[in-house]
């Protein structure tokens, strides 16, 4: 399916989003990664290793690394971000993690936004990123036969 610019956009007004979108990440500086959107997760997370949590000020921050492009393990990015809470999070195995949870903002095509995501190691799975469910809500609509409906994310727009 070919998409133009008015087709990223249903008649509510929500972003048309397939099974699998480029998005961006640009507090973090990560310009573009692939993300599985999975509406069976509630939150959004992230693939990062070499985590490593400090104090700045009485803010408790964490730095980390990301491997952005799935199967390259030589690209790198760090990163560092405020810490909001640790939750105890359920996967889709049914195992329990604690996980450090991060506000940042994502940019879906020309939309931006912020969302909650924890972060883990996805060496092991497919996607380094999946968009949960409440970072949509209210913002897409999930097409799931499709895939990249919203093209690349576009740097420089508003919220």
């Amino acid at each position: 399916m070919t998409v133009t610019d008015s087709d990223q956009r249903d008649d509510d007004g929500l972003v048309r989003l397939g099974w699998r979108e480029w998005v961006g990440l640009p507090d973090l500086g990560i310009r573009r990664i692939k993300a599985k959107v999975d509406t069976g997760a509630r939150t959004s997370c992230l693939h990062t290793f070499e985590m490593e949590t400090y104090d700045r000020g009485g803010e408790r921050r964490v730095r980390f690394r990301v491997h952005p492009e799935q199967y390259d393990l030589e690209t790198v990015i760090e990163c560092d971000a405020k810490v909001l809470d640790e939750r105890m999070v359920t996967d889709s195995g049914g195992h329990q993690e604690e996980r450090l949870v991060i506000e940042t903002t994502v940019l879906v095509s020309d939309h931006r936004w912020p969302i909650e995501m924890t972060l883990t190691n996805r060496d092991s799975m497919r996607f380094r990123m999946l968009l949960g469910r409440t970072a949509l809500k209210g913002r897409g609509f999930v097409h799931p036969e499709y895939s990249f409906l919203a093209g690349e994310p576009v740097s420089g727009s508003s919220l």
